[in-house]
């Protein structure tokens, strides 16, 4: 092999560890093997999925639907919280789907647990779309927040649906304030 002929296959066999688009393409995986059958009207668009995101964790103390839950993400999604603690360091707390769930389930035994929306402002480029959604947590429907922040959803539309592939959120706090455009929803 010339040097030249080596440089160019290791140029390629670079670029392909940096940007694995054509060994992506041929190891297309079919997700929606791997994950329970969602609700089509939870997976139809991109407000529908953010919509049944907050939904599948809330309600009453109690169990949750965990199956439709996971129907709405990736297999291998990551749920990642970050934020400060009483020291001002930053933690950050990268958890499994199956993590998140027993988590979950443990609070959600004893509390009730409503979470909404409150502003999504997404930015779309071809397949993947990224939503900033604040949110605000609730212990009873029209009851005041205890808590509100933002998620940082990534979403992928593969052409048949809309998928989650990871959430990364911030909780509000004295020196982390929502500005004022994710604080509260236009009245349109």
């Amino acid at each position: 092999m010339t040097a030249a002929a080596a440089q160019d296959s290791n140029s390629a066999s670079q670029a392909n560890a940096v940007h694995p688009s054509a060994a992506g393409a041929q190891m297309a995986v079919d997700l929606a093997s791997q994950v329970p059958a969602p609700k089509k009207e939870d997976v139809a668009t991109m407000d529908s999925i953010l919509r049944a995101m907050y939904d599948s964790i809330s309600g009453p103390a109690g169990d949750r639907d965990w199956n439709r839950f996971r129907s709405l993400f990736v297999p291998q999604v990551r749920f990642t919280q970050t934020g400060r603690k009483p020291d001002g360091t930053v933690f950050v707390n990268p958890m499994s789907e199956e993590e998140f769930i027993r988590l979950a389930t443990d609070v959600f035994k004893s509390a009730p647990f409503y979470e909404n929306a409150i502003v999504n402002k997404a930015q779309t480029y071809g397949n993947i779309t990224q939503v900033f959604s604040s949110y605000e947590s609730r212990r009873a429907p029209g009851e005041k927040p205890f808590d509100r922040g933002i998620n940082s959803v990534q979403l992928l539309n593969d052409g048949k649906r809309w998928w989650v592939v990871s959430i990364f959120w911030d909780d509000e706090r004295p020196d982390n304030p929502l500005p004022a455009e994710y604080a509260t929803a236009s009245r349109n």
